[in-house]
């Protein structure tokens, strides 16, 4: 039920319907498992954005800038060196394998690490280099002489903390005396006893463990708080509230650094009472697009049928790659067998993998191992994969209410037709309810849907060209 209430539905009503209606209470049970089964986990999502983001993407994005003080001179830089750093943290960002700022780092580097201290609200996308930019300005900030924790960071979960910890000690690589403790589950410390390390990166849990109950950090010498992943802190159960109670322990003159990918109503919220007298950046993401991507409908009879037209399709198209979605595990096991069978490299990619498990696969597809993915909504956000030119929707995207679910739409077919690139999106279309799902989107998106027979070659070869 409670599940069901932050969906902003009344299905726990269900259970009073009337007899009669019992085939309509079975169906939105099935709707709700299945939605329950392949809910995409946002700490999750972010962990495996942060594991197949090796280095930065290529990002043609705007970056907006709203200072606190309009009247004060707007910086930017486009090198390292303009930072004036010490030399041995310079040694370690080159070291890592940046030769210059991105995009976001070029405008916040300069606010993170400006005298006297500027507050920083940033929206940023896994792969913009954010993490190393308020790494940098930790490492930066901290006095090495000073034998106590000077900046805290804190991240939704204890993957997430650990993998922000690593980008930490590898940029300080050259800097010995700068030291970093985690606090997350399993790092017992003696109570009482202070810490000594100037940095500490943890979940919020934990990290107000540590500075209330066992007293291990003295929150009034910290100088420079670190909020990362606030739209995954928010959607974690009590952490937004532990976040809060930590702030408010912290000095008046401490520098807060705000970051989150999206910027919904709550995010702005929970930024307003963790940042006073922010500037703000904004990465204005490239919007997905649905002009360089011809969309198609196939009417089938069974999942064999759909199966048959689909290898059809294959055989008719030049295809560098293509991803497959389907509505369920099962059913995604079951194609990926099929496929495999025919002779096609298939990966598969589902909810029950671990993230590092998802991120090899999806490793393997973008170095073009498997020339086909098929996958569950796991993969429907925030995965770029240039080579893909045809996405085929083998079961369509339903809401909770079974009528179409147009986001999960635009982020499935958006896999193909990027970067300006031509794309081909296929809808396997089995019953007069998704029919009405196809004509749902074509009224949503205002585009029309062709219908495409895989059994006439001539036909598909001329409508595809």
């Amino acid at each position: 039920e409670m599940f069901l209430q932050t969906c902003g539905k009344n299905y726990f009503l269900v259970s009073h319907k009337k007899k009669d209606e019992n085939g309509a209470v079975t169906r939105n049970i099935y709707h709700i498992i299945n939605y329950l089964e392949e809910r995409v986990n946002l700490a999750e999502q972010s962990l495996l954005n942060k594991l197949i983001r090796r280095s930065l993407v290529r990002n043609r994005n705007q970056v907006e800038v709203l200072q606190a003080d309009p009247n004060s001179p707007l910086y930017s830089v486009k090198t390292f060196e303009e930072l004036r750093l010490k030399p041995e943290l310079l040694k370690g960002v080159y070291n890592m394998g940046f030769n210059r700022p991105s995009r976001i780092q070029e405008n916040a580097l300069p606010m993170m690490l400006a005298q006297p201290p500027q507050n920083l609200i940033a929206q940023s996308q896994s792969g913009t280099g954010k993490t190393a930019a308020f790494s940098l300005a930790m490492l930066s900030h901290v006095n090495p002489d000073n034998k106590w924790t000077q900046c805290l960071c804190i991240a939704p979960t204890y993957e997430l903390a650990l993998q922000t910890g690593q980008v930490i000690e590898q940029m300080g690589k050259f800097c010995p005396d700068v030291k970093l403790a985690y606090a997350i589950r399993g790092n017992r410390m003696e109570r009482g006893a202070k810490l000594q390390q100037q940095i500490v990166i943890g979940t919020p849990g934990t990290v107000h463990d540590w500075c209330t109950k066992y007293k291990l950090i003295d929150p009034k010498k910290i100088t420079m708080f670190v909020l990362d992943e606030a739209d995954v802190m928010i959607a974690t159960q009590g952490h937004r509230d532990q976040s809060i109670r930590i702030h408010r322990q912290l000095p008046m003159n401490c520098q807060m650094l705000f970051f989150s990918a999206t910027f919904e109503d709550s995010v702005w919220r929970f930024a307003e009472q963790i940042v006073s007298e922010p500037n703000i950046i904004r990465l204005k993401r490239e919007e997905e697009t649905l002009d360089t991507i011809k969309q198609f409908y196939v009417n089938c009879k069974e999942k064999e049928d759909k199966f048959t037209a689909l290898c059809n399709l294959y055989g008719a198209l030049t295809i560098a790659q293509a991803m497959i979605f389907c509505k369920t595990r099962k059913m995604a096991a079951w194609l990926t067998e099929s496929l495999t069978k025919e002779g096609h490299q298939v990966a598969l990619l589902s909810g029950e993998m671990t993230v590092e498990q998802r991120a090899a696969v999806i490793e393997r597809f973008r170095s073009g191992k498997e020339k086909v993915l098929v996958t569950t909504n796991v993969c429907s956000r925030g995965i770029d994969v240039e080579q893909v030119s045809l996405v085929v929707n083998f079961e369509l995207p339903v809401d909770l209410d079974g009528n179409a679910d147009n986001d999960t739409y635009l982020h499935r077919i958006g896999r193909t037709g990027r970067f300006g690139r031509r794309g081909f999106a296929v809808n396997m279309v089995d019953s007069e309810h998704s029919m009405d799902i196809i004509k749902q989107i074509e009224m949503h998106f205002d585009r029309k849907i062709i219908k495409l027979d895989t059994s006439n070659l001539e036909e598909m070869e001329n409508l595809i060209s």
